[in-house]
């Protein structure tokens, strides 16, 4: 098979999809990797370096995508990437379909074979390819969040963890899953005053086990929410659903009534965000105000570490890279429960129900062992 790496285009993403570990493995096998120039600069690996381990080099991403079965990236595929991919063409990335009805009837029409990172579900409920990155970002929203609060950045002009005699910041974290955990990790080692929601009881009695005593938790609900956010100096929302479009959990009118120059972190932003204010930004201009609160909303908040994100993301994807180049992708859909999970189109068809449903579109189910 051949395994194709272009570089990335989103704004300011410098992620790649392979290590040149995983192109000596694949290589090794028989297949071969077509990787464009400097696709790895941003994450601190060489052209030079995948020449050793045995892959090509490719000047244009462009003969990347017509010579490849199989695309492997980092972001979902943007309109000037759209008509270079063919039909029956495997592509294996992070799509947030829900979050975009254009980029899902694109592909659609392209009739890709679409494999989603962050469907990708284990048969005991873990997302792979989702945990790594939501570590990176429970862990970059806390900085962010700190940074933004400075008055410079239209912030209250608050450091997160205070000084002896002087209040820590109030943190609000919605969502106790691996955002919501890392983010409380290090909001309370920066010595703010953090609370957690999340509806699951057990999670909560976890995090109020293994967490410092300025980690406070809290039931989720429409109430506690609001009440929180309305006290909040930075509020860092990681609400999920497995390949729906984010929940709504904060309303137009909520932000309004928060503290001016209080900061907004929506890593859900991703699948469309969790509060009505938010809207997708780069980290070109990663923030805007609304009713005076600061709303960061990066989509690609790990492609600014690179060379942390695309280590930590690519073990994870390497194992699942491996199977879909052996097998092929319908006996790795097949046979493998994660990949059948992580399987969103096949030739113009939906088989996800989350996505199909978000916009009233009809799908097929793509059973595991048929």
């Amino acid at each position: 098979m051949i395994i194709g790496i272009p570089k990335e285009i989103k704004n300011n993403e410098f992620r790649v999809g392979i290590l040149p570990v995983g192109v000596e493995l694949l290589t090794v096998k028989g297949h071969e990797v077509l990787i464009e120039k400097n696709a790895g600069i941003g994450s601190g690996i060489s052209d030079q370096e995948y020449r050793h381990a045995g892959a090509k080099i490719i000047a244009s991403g462009r003969e990347v995508y017509r010579r490849a079965d199989l695309i492997v990236k980092i972001k979902e595929p943007l309109p000037p990437e759209y008509k270079l991919l063919r039909e029956g063409q495997i592509v294996f990335t992070y799509f947030h379909f829900a979050a975009s009805r254009q980029l899902t009837m694109a592909m659609l029409e392209r009739k890709i074979v679409a494999f989603a990172y962050e469907t990708l579900q284990t048969e005991n409920g873990e997302l792979p390819c989702l945990t790594p990155m939501s570590e990176v970002a429970g862990r970059m929203a806390v900085h962010e969040g700190a940074k933004y609060l400075e008055e410079p950045m239209k912030g209250r002009g608050i450091l997160l963890g205070g000084v002896p005699g002087v209040s820590p910041a109030e943190v609000i974290i919605i969502g106790a899953g691996v955002v919501g955990s890392n983010a409380c990790k290090m909001a309370a080692g920066l010595g703010a005053n953090v609370t957690v929601l999340d509806i699951n009881l057990n999670r909560l009695r976890y995090l109020d086990e293994i967490m410092p005593a300025n980690v406070h938790t809290l039931m989720s609900n429409s109430h506690t929410i609001r009440d929180s956010v309305l006290k909040a100096d930075l509020v860092i929302s990681t609400v999920l659903k497995r390949g729906s479009k984010a929940p709504r959990v904060v309303d137009r009118r909520t932000v309004s009534k928060m503290k001016k120059g209080s900061v907004v972190v929506d890593v859900a932003i991703d699948q469309g965000g969790s509060f009505e204010t938010s809207r997708p930004t780069t980290h070109d201009h990663p923030t805007y105000v609304v009713n005076g609160v600061v709303h960061y909303c990066v989509t690609n908040m790990p492609g600014a570490v690179a060379r942390t994100s695309t280590y930590a993301l690519t073990n994870a994807t390497l194992p699942y890279i491996l199977i879909l180049t052996e097998k092929g992708w319908e006996k790795g859909a097949n046979k493998v429960f994660a990949l059948n999970r992580a399987l969103n189109m096949v030739k113009g068809e939906l088989v996800i129900q989350e996505v199909a449903e978000t916009f009233k579109l009809p799908y097929k189910q793509f059973k595991l062992g048929v």
